[in-house]
């Protein structure tokens, strides 16, 4: 049994949630289930001031060790999800499908401390995905909120003040570069500017 597995009893269907109000009774039951809390994620490795930016890279890199780690039924559509809509554009961080729910889950990763304003980003991108992306065969669209750390009290209010079927988790990440192994890595930022600066260049050359 590796770490992925290792207090899965513990974590399993720990999110705070609002789905016994938000869903129906058996889908709410089974939507509380597909959560953990905590969510591990030492199978990636960053530097210790990483960005949102930087995890979701390292998640995405590693996704077939993420779908385990979000447990059976998930399977992954797409990082910074475009959500089209008039006069503007907004991403979703991660967005998944759970076959056995048969509904979208729109995760949001944060690197700090959740705050109460989390759940109205959240909430807006669940009515999009509902809106836009959601056909009549799906049920209705989830939210996950997966933050560094979580006062679990704000946590329950927070939910509970929606109507939109949202959980929150924290996870644990412990697998950092070292400081002068992450100091030589390019950034992200750098990795974009080369490539668009490449195709620049080959375009020149054609």
């Amino acid at each position: 049994m590796n770490f992925l597995d290792t207090n899965l009893y513990e974590r399993q269907g720990k999110a705070i949630s609002n789905f016994k109000t938000t869903l129906p009774a058996y889908s709410g039951d089974l939507a509380q289930e597909i959560t953990r809390d905590q969510y591990n994620f030492d199978f990636v490795a960053v530097n210790h001031d990483y960005t949102e930016r930087e995890l979701e890279d390292a998640l995405t890199e590693k996704v077939i060790k993420l779908l385990i780690e979000m447990g059976k039924g998930f399977a992954f559509v797409g990082r910074e999800y475009p959500l089209p809509i008039e006069g503007t554009e907004e991403y979703i961080d991660l967005l998944f499908y759970h076959l056995n729910l048969h509904c979208y889950v729109v995760v949001e990763v944060k690197v700090k401390e959740f705050k109460s304003r989390d759940i109205g980003q959240i909430g807006t991108y669940i009515n999009i995905v509902d809106d836009i992306v959601r056909t009549e065969a799906d049920g209705k669209t989830i939210g996950l909120i997966i933050c560094k750390e979580k006062n679990n009290v704000l946590a329950k209010y927070a939910v509970n003040s929606s109507n939109e079927p949202i959980a929150i988790s924290a996870y644990e990440l412990s697998n950092f570069l070292p400081d002068n192994l992450a100091s030589m890595l390019p950034s992200t930022e750098e990795l974009e500017s080369r490539l668009i600066l490449d195709e620049e260049l080959e375009s020149n050359e054609k």
